[in-house]
């Protein structure tokens, strides 16, 4: 088992749910001292580094699928909503963490026990109406004493090393994203010879809307981005390659080519691959992404925009999974790739 990187550590055990992700990004800029930080009000994050053309921006969302709190009834129960994209399934039995006015509160996400349900029950998918979460309070009152509505929930199911360096936890989509853009603009700094200038970004509210993408772009109007995110491992068991690609854990980056992404920068990222001997897959999208890519390649006149993903198994859940050496492989494409742009490179379509 591999050494987890301090910095991708603290970032995965940040509970930082879409619209609350302050946590997660108070690390991310403490770790962004070494570059000049911009903030919006959106909760994005950038960190740049020269000033020259052309800026190359790395972007990952720093906000991770949760629930939040919408109810509680007069037996302490609480009920939630979904924040982002969630199979309810999964859920049922979790610990989760609510993050309450005082700090963190543990609970437990419990449903009917299949003991009490009927036959026809038992054999229907679990509906998000039929969770709640249970605090331990014994009334609504001793409830609201350490939760309050609205509040922000997390599965509580923080890093663990697999072996063959291979990691588990949740909120890997996307902290694995925000992680590599820091590391990228951070080795792009420490390398001499910068000719443009690199800016990562920690893009807030991806999963609900794209909506720290839309509002970094515009603000930081990059000549380049590159979007880091995650894409489904097709060596688990039930995903099909003929759908999806050939992306197993530890072949390295993936490339996205697509009719929404930029051909210049795939050709560039995969000549940079093929130059550093770094090993990677391709995939390919039609309409969308369903990544910040959408809306970083729309912003003011258009923005050549590229993607690159990190295979990951089991993704929306508490368990998802990935191989470290994809992770650093990524990081060294990108800081490649970044420190290489020529100021007069064609990006016209």
């Amino acid at each position: 088992m591999s050494e987890v990187p301090e910095l991708l550590d603290r970032l995965l055990r940040a509970p930082a749910p879409s619209g609350y992700e302050e946590p997660a990004s108070a690390v991310w800029r403490e770790a962004a001292s070494f570059a000049e930080l911009e903030t919006d009000r959106i909760g994005s994050s950038i960190a740049r580094v020269g000033e020259a053309r052309p800026l190359v921006a790395i972007v990952g969302h720093i906000d991770e699928i949760g629930l939040a709190i919408t109810h509680v009834d007069e037996k302490g129960f609480a009920y939630f909503a979904p924040i982002g994209g969630w199979d309810p399934q999964i859920l049922v039995g979790q610990r989760v963490e609510i993050q309450g006015r005082d700090g963190p509160v543990p609970g437990v996400i419990g449903r009917r026990p299949i003991h009490l349900l009927k036959e026809d029950q038992r054999s229907k998918a679990v509906e998000l109406a039929g969770l709640h979460i249970d605090v331990g309070a014994a009334d609504r009152d001793q409830a609201l004493g350490l939760i309050g509505i609205g509040d922000p929930v997390v599965i509580a199911a923080e890093p663990v090393p697999l072996a063959a360096e291979r990691l588990v936890s949740r909120s890997m989509d996307n902290r694995l994203g925000a992680y590599v853009a820091l590391e990228v603009a951070r080795r792009s700094h420490e390398r001499s010879g910068l000719a443009g200038s690199v800016a990562g970004v920690a893009a807030a509210q991806e999963e609900i809307g794209l909506n720290g993408a839309k509002t970094s772009a515009y603000a930081l109007e990059p000549d380049i981005a590159v979007v880091v995110d995650v894409t489904h491992a097709t060596d688990a068991p039930g995903v099909d390659e003929k759908e999806t690609g050939s992306h197993a854990l530890g072949s390295g980056p993936v490339l996205a080519r697509g009719s929404t992404l930029s051909p210049r920068v795939f050709e560039l990222l995969a000549a940079t691959a093929e130059r550093e001997g770094i090993e990677h897959t391709v995939e390919a999208s039609g309409r969308w992404t369903r990544t910040d890519a959408d809306a970083y390649q729309i912003s003011r006149a258009g923005i050549a925009t590229g993607l690159v993903s990190i295979p990951l198994r089991y993704m929306h859940s508490p368990v998802e999974t990935v191989d470290l050496r994809d992770v650093e492989a990524v990081i060294e494409l990108l800081v490649a790739f970044a420190t290489s742009v020529d100021a007069d490179v064609d990006l016209s379509r």
